[in-house]
């Protein structure tokens, strides 16, 4: 979770010609599917793209972000540079001690499109409790990779991964046993 607070702030409507009074506001965010779904579902596109989102789809991400309830547009509209530096990073962190070597990098997952409802096919597929919904995305992505690969056959070695394993192998029995062969 990443707290934000906001300060008691006016602003003016150009529209209405009008300051618009801005209480004081703490807000809690937490990226997580949950999030993401909320997003989604008002948007209709995924939200774990590539694709450069607007600030108005941006700054209503941060409005789904928030466990705190309903969230005033105006309090969004007066996030500093500098916690909108903090929320992008609290995006981008993995939360997690586990990593995956490049080599066994091969998910199956990669080649599709990932959207919530995907996730949460993987959370049925490998049983994992909704309340996890919860969980930092990263975290929660990383637990459905490492459900996969326990769930997979493991990878079959190439005849030449076989040639160069019983070459290693040869070596060190003949280094050990001080043979030529």
């Amino acid at each position: 979770m990443l707290p934000i607070h906001i300060k008691e702030n006016e602003l003016f409507d150009e529209k209405t010609s009008t300051f618009i009074h801005v209480k004081e506001t703490n807000l809690k965010l937490e990226h997580s599917l949950v999030s993401i779904s909320k997003w989604e579902s008002k948007w209709h596109k995924p939200f774990l793209t590539d694709e450069e989102k607007t600030n108005e789809e941006l700054n209503d991400y941060i409005r789904c972000m928030s466990i705190s309830g309903d969230v005033d547009p105006n309090v969004i509209k007066l996030i500093s540079p500098e916690d909108m530096r903090r929320i992008n990073e609290y995006i981008g962190t993995k939360m997690t001690a586990t990593w995956f070597s490049k080599v066994d990098n091969q998910s199956k997952k990669s080649s599709e499109q990932v959207t919530s409802e995907l996730i949460y096919y993987w959370m049925i597929a490998y049983n994992i409790p909704s309340e996890y919904e919860k969980w930092h995305l990263s975290r929660l992505l990383t637990l459905i990779e490492i459900c996969e690969r326990k769930n997979s056959p493991p990878k079959k070695m190439s005849q030449a991964e076989i040639i160069a394993r019983n070459k290693a192998l040869n070596a060190q029995r003949k280094a050990q046993l001080n043979s030529k062969g």
